[in-house]
């Protein structure tokens, strides 16, 4: 989302330039610089755009989650922009016709939206941001509602932290979806999935079908990688996925022909 599959999301604020990590809900994401190891062994031709989408399909992977094939060669964004971060990526309390709106924007269809929804069924969440639910909402399980107070109060401890699937949170699977089934959807924007709309049915046949999520998700994280990408001469290889690249680095790889990343290549094993 944002600006698309350009690692934008990962450049930091320095004085003068202003990144998207402190956009509202991507804050306290964790992100590990695989770049260092990478740069050490190849300098300049791994972007740290193509380091994400790997790094997501192995996590996936390793969770138990499907396979899908992933195409490289893209370059990283020399800018981002705190706005659109703020104003594209769906917030945690976000209905479902903001939902909708906002992955239609980008070009998903309301099917796609709800198949990658169900990427939290792994991953856990801040108190500050599913608090409103579990206290001034009525479509929530009580046990699990009683659960998330124990470790977020109304008033404090907003870096607590909560699983987004509290059946099987180290697995990825479908648990998501029959959560919802329950009223246990951790944001408010999860169980808005399941709660009289129109993605009532999907949610349902998920929950009930683990193979036809697995293949709808693969399928739309394709789509997502390939979303905005930079490629050619567009944008550049950074160094540090943190920050942009000098001019005088620039220049350096333009002269060593380090531009094997500006074509896609469909990585087969």
């Amino acid at each position: 989302m944002g600006q698309g599959c350009d690692a934008s999301v990962l450049l930091d604020d320095i004085s003068n330039f202003t990144g998207e990590k402190t956009a509202f809900p991507n804050i306290n994401s964790l992100r590990n610089t695989i770049k260092t190891q990478v740069e050490a062994i190849c300098p300049g031709v791994v972007s740290c755009a193509d380091i994400l989408v790997l790094a997501a399909r192995v996590c996936v992977v390793a969770l138990g989650g499907p396979r899908w094939d992933v195409l490289l060669g893209r370059r990283d964004s020399t800018t981002a922009s705190l706005s659109d971060a703020n104003s594209d990526l769906p917030g945690p309390t976000s209905d479902l016709s903001n939902l909708i709106t906002a992955f239609s924007n980008k070009g998903f269809t309301t099917e796609e939206m709800v198949a990658l929804s169900g990427s939290q069924t792994i991953g856990q969440a801040r108190c500050t941001n599913f608090r409103t639910r579990m206290y001034n909402e009525s479509n929530i399980n009580l046990t699990f509602a009683s659960s998330l107070q124990a470790n977020c109060p109304s008033r404090g401890g907003d870096d607590n932290l909560a699983a987004f699937d509290v059946s099987s949170q180290n697995t990825f699977d479908n648990a998501y979806f029959t959560n919802l089934l329950t009223q246990r959807g951790l944001f408010p924007s999860d169980q808005q999935l399941f709660n009289g709309g129109s993605t009532h049915s999907q949610v349902t046949e998920y929950s009930n079908n683990r193979s036809t999520f697995n293949t709808d998700f693969a399928n739309a994280m394709v789509k997502m990688s390939n979303l905005s990408q930079l490629t050619g001469s567009s944008g550049q290889i950074r160094t540090s996925c943190g920050s942009i690249n000098s001019l005088e680095f620039n220049y350096h790889i333009y002269l060593l022909g380090n531009n094997l990343s500006a074509y896609m290549v469909k990585l087969s094993t």
